[in-house]
């Protein structure tokens, strides 16, 4: 310990920091803390171990758990700064989208849904993530993407059944982490591979989070393009695929009463034909079956009338 360092006792140490003196404790046995100086009864702390419970609780406010803070701070004992490290962590582990969470209650969501109520629909949009319960607010939801949720309500609006959305999208959802899989590979392979298999110094973890917030929106781009072009192409053919079906389709049978089969004999078919022709044999036998129908109901309603 260096003779400008200052001394503190557990309570002290406590006091300066915020943290309890029972937290510290837990720190020391989970290896966060190091160990502090015993003389004869007394542990003595300095200032490593103040700055150390700082850096702690910065981690935690950043949303780390203390096993992967243990991790970091064990990797980075050898003397060299966390800055460059936590800045690239920050980079990676941060948001990749410019989108903001929004929230919704359950009355709001049923009612983006056109009033249905759909309790298993909504149990997938939880197990997706689509929907975060919040713990204080049983009734209300965290929406991590609004726009998303906005598309689901514009298909269910076009007549797509919520959980077939829901379905759609694990499926796409398989599709695109191994979209970003390939990603990542690819730019570990000519971009990052200086940096792997190895513990890159301050600076390094610095480049190397500068090289991220560059390439950050390039895959977006680059799957938004090829999207586009891949719909353009997909979704012409599919026009012209139904088209192409439509045309080759029977054409539907006439309106009006339905027609029937009647066997009539063959001499007397022959004899119509004979008489008017094959084009209006059809159109005769009709219209002289009409006819007599005719007649013979006028004849009945005279004689009933009489």
């Amino acid at each position: 310990m260096s003779l400008s360092d200052a001394e503190y006792r557990i309570e002290d140490l406590a006091h300066h920091s915020g943290a309890t003196v029972r937290t510290i404790r837990a720190y020391q046995d989970r290896g966060l803390l190091p160990k502090p100086e015993r003389r004869g009864r007394a542990n003595v702390y300095d200032d490593s171990h103040l700055a150390r419970l700082r850096q702690i609780a910065d981690l935690l406010e950043r949303g780390y758990t203390l096993a992967s803070i243990k991790e970091l701070l064990q990797a980075w004992d050898e003397g060299r700064g966390l800055g460059g490290v936590l800045g690239l962590v920050a980079e990676v582990e941060g948001p990749w989208t410019d989108e903001e969470s929004g929230r919704v209650t359950r009355a709001e969501l049923d009612e983006l849904f056109a009033g249905e109520h759909n309790d298993t629909a909504v149990a997938e949009a939880v197990s997706l993530g689509v929907l975060v319960p919040l713990p204080d607010r049983p009734d209300e939801f965290l929406v991590p993407s609004p726009q998303e949720l906005a598309v689901a309500a514009e298909l269910h609006k076009a007549g797509v059944p919520l959980l077939a959305i829901t379905g759609h999208l694990r499926e796409l959802r398989g599709q695109m982490e191994h979209i970003a899989a390939r990603f990542l590979d690819f730019t570990n392979e000519h971009v990052f591979i200086r940096y792997l298999g190895m513990r890159p110094s301050d600076s390094d973890a610095s480049e190397a989070a500068d090289l991220v917030r560059r390439l950050r929106p390039l895959a977006q781009q680059t799957v938004e393009a090829e999207l586009a072009r891949a719909m353009g192409k997909l979704a012409s053919r599919n026009l012209r695929d139904h088209l192409r079906s439509a045309a080759a389709a029977p054409p539907p049978p006439p309106s009006g009463p339905r027609a029937e089969a009647v066997p009539l004999p063959s001499a007397t078919v022959e004899s119509v034909r004979t008489l008017v022709g094959e084009e209006r044999t059809p159109a005769f036998i009709t219209a002289a079956t009409e006819r007599e129908v005719q007649a013979r109901t006028m004849d009945r309603l005279a004689t009933e009338g009489g």
